[in-house]
């Protein structure tokens, strides 16, 4: 059993451990996901080989902290798309992963901005991933409770 000061610090009060799906193209699908989640902090934590994997695909994890969170692989066709929200206390975060994840190729889905519909402090972003799946960025947090500017 590994000692609890071994393990890798959680992602706030996040109770996802880690999500995988499927990309038509893992490469791709890399390239893009590591410019958009970049302001999170996320990197390519492990590369496994298509020698091996069960789907004969390359499989990504990016994380922090040295902990993969989000993972995605080819090999197989891609299913329906999925939503994914990551969550910042931060909304320049936001900002920052819709312009990076734009110009990483992704679709504007809805530009940052409070979506009222949900709730006041929603501030959120949307980009479509190479696949069509739609991510979000959001944070929650009343403006006036927003962490400062680094």
């Amino acid at each position: 059993m590994t000692a609890k000061k071994e393990l890798p610090a959680p992602m706030g009060d996040a109770i996802l451990d880690h999500i995988e799906f499927t990309v038509a193209d893992a490469e791709r699908s890399r390239r893009f996901y590591e410019a958009a989640l970049h302001p999170f902090g996320m990197t390519v934590v492990i590369r496994v080989g298509p020698e091996r994997t069960r789907t004969g695909g390359t499989r990504y994890g990016l994380g922090r902290d040295g902990y993969p969170r989000i993972w995605f692989h080819d090999g197989e066709a891609p299913g329906s798309p999925m939503h994914l929200a990551l969550a910042t206390t931060n909304r320049r975060v936001v900002d920052a992963f819709h312009a990076a994840a734009l110009a990483a190729g992704g679709t504007d889905n809805g530009a940052p901005g409070i979506r009222e519909r949900y709730h006041p402090a929603y501030y959120a972003a949307f980009v479509l991933d190479p696949d069509g799946n739609n991510i979000e960025a959001v944070c929650q947090v009343p403006e006036r409770e927003v962490m400062p500017k680094p």
